[in-house]
């Protein structure tokens, strides 16, 4: 359990990749299998994966993500797995409806948590992204207008070292047995 918090705790939002540095296949292939491993309501597994390694596919995808000086760093990164929502099965949609929450967003996150865990055992940096020009990139990789693109997650290997997290005080976020 030890090495499971300290990976949790060296985990972080990379913002700048080292351009020189490439992804190793077989690297990319266990943070994939962890994605497609997590965890998902009524087991929907309500996604798809979509991993972009192509070097000028890469910069076009990085600069689709960044506007109104936001995610400029993106066109760096030499991976983007973006995240595309699929239907979900049927036992899973009627609990959405039931219980008035949308699994799939649920899922999703999870799936997104479990990528940049594995990326950080992998020793490579990543950050999760939801700002992005959607339609350009439906355009770029040919996803169907119909879906919901939901998240790009940047991966490479970090430019910087790591820095001190800020995190709310255990009290503030943490109670027993009532709110």
């Amino acid at each position: 359990m030890e090495d499971f918090l300290e990976l949790v705790a060296s985990r972080q939002s990379d913002r700048a990749y080292d351009k020189s540095r490439t992804v190793e296949p077989e690297k990319l292939e266990r943070i994939l299998e962890a994605a497609r491993l997590s965890p998902s309501a009524c087991n929907a597994q309500p996604w798809k994966f979509i991993v972009v390694t192509d070097p000028e596919l890469s910069v076009k995808v990085g600069k689709a993500t960044a506007g109104l000086g936001m995610n400029k760093f993106a066109k760096d990164a030499p991976v983007h797995i973006l995240i595309v929502e699929e239907s979900a099965n049927i036992t899973s949609l009627l609990g959405s409806k039931i219980k008035d929450k949308h699994f799939p967003l649920i899922d999703i996150g999870i799936a997104a948590a479990h990528i940049t865990l594995a990326a950080e055992a992998e020793g490579l940096g990543s950050c999760i992204l939801g700002w992005f020009d959607e339609k350009e990139l439906k355009r770029l990789l040919g996803i169907p207008v119909s879906k919901r693109l939901l998240l790009d997650i940047t991966i490479g290997y970090p430019e910087k070292g790591k820095r001190l997290k800020s995190r709310k005080a255990k009290e503030k976020v943490i109670s027993y047995n009532k709110y």
